[in-house]
């Protein structure tokens, strides 16, 4: 018979969109192909294609492994597979001047529809129509192939919310609610559109550099096979695959509240943009993440920013005359504006962008009007690490009451603009790219103020909400 779900794909869609902290979905993919997409099976998937590979030293530091000092190699996934495991045959190819001890491998932010464009049969595998999304498959989706320590530096998003399946290994997921961003140093350097970094290491934390990340609340889970977690708009969060292979996958659900986060982050950009590029590029300060084509124009930068604030207001005229905002016409407005930074590798100019999916948006209920959630074996939350909880033996909540988040072995859990492309690749042996300073800003020892720390405090997110709501008022008037 059909396999039975907890959960109805209506019920499922008013928690995703009404939940406002992080859980996990539990025999809810049962029945999904994708379940099988292992390293062999996507090897064989893939005929031999090669795909690319972010590598980072193992080695714990004080400052955050970001982009812009990794190294990035081209290799099949059974090339890879061979390399995780210590085979022999890795002497040699592209993985051979890259230690397994030393470095892990991270093939993400693969986009689906493109690694497998010649087999689009393979999208329907993915189903996150039972999630209350019909047609969302994986065409909509992001594929993430990791060795064991390979990770994702402490970020949020400025758009939407995240739905991630987990298919093969464990990964554990750090999570800090939006609440708690400026304990964690938010930065803009490495520029990167709709991702916000933190400046804090948060496995190892300078705590003498950033005091306060000790009032931080952290949300820690593994993530297994056949779960999927929700992380709610603008959660940060810090991932880490903790077993020899893992591979996910993930869609990202747009929200209305992304209309006004695109004109702050077209606002982000401008300024990002018009200030580093006037420095000398000899300089050598790689400010611009590795997913980023190039520094835009400020012509180019302009326009997205006049097509941000009209989407807005746009969105803001037709629900105060009773339409809804997210209907299919509203919904490819709002996108054309900007494609979300996961999407960035389907090449897109601004105004060009076509919606993924043309569901309609699924309104939030407002607090008195949601029903109770069903929190039980089937939707397991997350919990601070105040409190550990192991619910079947399905989710571990980590809890740890020292200044270091140490781990437990054995318990894990649209961009704008052009096509994108990584930076050049540096394959230097034993030598990550470039290593730029805990804060992305100048040497500690250094006495005069550069352009990283007028831009530190000129684009963080406070002041960029605050300039943001004055842009939006004038144009009202």
């Amino acid at each position: 018979g059909e396999d039975v779900k907890p959960f109805t794909p209506e019920k499922t869609k008013e928690i995703v969109m009404s939940l406002q902290q992080p859980a996990v979905f539990c025999n809810m993919v049962g029945n999904w192909p994708a379940l099988h997409w292992n390293v062999n099976y996507l090897s064989a998937m893939l005929e031999g294609k090669t795909i690319q590979f972010r590598l980072g030293l193992k080695t714990v530091d004080l400052v955050p492994q970001f982009e812009t000092s990794c190294s990035y190699v081209e290799a099949t996934l059974e090339e890879f597979l061979a390399w995780s495991c210590g085979q022999p045959s890795c002497l040699s190819g592209p993985f051979s001047c890259y230690d397994h001890s030393k470095y892990w491998a991270y093939a993400d932010y693969k986009y689906i529809a493109r690694i497998f464009e010649d087999k689009p049969e393979i999208f329907q595998d993915v189903r996150w129509s039972d999630f209350g999304f019909p047609g969302r498959s994986g065409k909509e989706s992001t594929l993430w192939i990791g060795s064991e320590g390979a990770n994702t530096p402490c970020h949020l998003d400025s758009y939407g919310c995240n739905l991630v399946l987990q298919v093969q290994g464990r990964k554990r997921w750090h999570l800090f609610p939006p609440g708690d961003t400026s304990f964690l140093y938010p930065t803009r350097i490495p520029y990167e559109e709709s991702s916000i970094f933190s400046k804090v290491n948060i496995t190892n934390p300078d705590l003498k550099r950033f005091p306060e990340f000790r009032n931080a609340t952290a949300h820690v889970v593994t993530l297994s096979p056949g779960q999927v977690l929700l992380v709610p708009r603008h959660w940060w969060h810090y991932v880490e695959s903790i077993d020899p292979v893992t591979v996910s996958i993930n869609s990202w659900i747009e929200l209305d509240a992304d209309h006004e986060a695109r004109v702050e982050e077209a606002i982000t950009r401008m300024l990002v943009c018009a200030i580093k590029s006037a420095e000398n590029p000899s300089d050598g300060d790689l400010w611009l993440n590795p997913t980023e084509v190039e520094a835009t124009s400020h012509e180019i930068n302009l326009q997205y920013l006049n097509k941000a604030v009209s989407a807005y207001l746009k969105c803001q005229e037709t629900s105060e005359s009773g339409q809804a905002c997210s209907s299919s016409t509203g919904a490819k407005q709002r996108t054309n504006t900007s494609c979300k930074r996961k999407r960035r590798e389907d090449g897109c100019e601004p105004g060009s962008c076509t919606l993924l999916t043309q569901e309609r948006d699924f309104p939030t209920p407002k607090a008195e009007e949601l029903q109770e959630i069903p929190f039980g074996p089937h939707l397991i939350r997350v919990l601070p690490q105040s409190h550990k909880t192991s619910v079947m033996g399905a989710v571990t909540i980590e809890s740890d009451s020292g200044d270091r988040l140490h781990e437990n072995e054995g318990e894990h859990f649209g961009k704008v603009l052009c096509k994108r492309e990584r930076l050049v690749m540096n394959n230097n042996c034993e030598t990550a790219a470039h290593q730029m300073d805990s804060d992305c800003g100048p040497c500690t020892s250094q006495t005069a103020l550069s352009t990283n720390d007028l831009l530190d405090c000129l684009v963080n997110p406070r002041v960029i909400s605050l300039v943001a709501q004055l842009l939006l008022e004038r144009m009202r008037v």
